[in-house]
């Protein structure tokens, strides 16, 4: 069993540090959902605008799929964006 409160040496990491990283985010669609997403986003990495945000509806339109390419410099960074993200009101799932 993985003790998830250890820090993760950096050479474990599967991940190299800085990188422009990925991260998909679901939601219902929401006037608002993308603009919210960038304020979370941009709490974690500064360098971050709309440019590096990907939009796609669903098929019905009910909810709303966001790629976010951030700037990644390390493990700690991505782990509380990752946690802000999935404990956000209007996120139903992060990936």
């Amino acid at each position: 069993m993985t003790d998830l409160t250890k820090p993760i040496d950096p050479a474990d990491s599967l991940i190299e540090y800085p990188s422009v990283f990925p991260i998909k985010i679901m939601g219902p669609t929401h006037d608002a959902f993308a603009e919210t997403i960038i304020g979370v986003v941009v709490q974690h990495d500064p360098t971050f605008h709309i440019d590096k945000l990907e939009v796609r509806p669903s098929s019905k339109g009910n909810y709303t799929g966001l790629t976010a390419n951030v700037y990644a410099v390390n493990r700690e960074q991505l782990d509380n964006l990752y946690r802000a993200l999935s404990s956000h009101p209007m996120v139903k799932m992060v990936l």
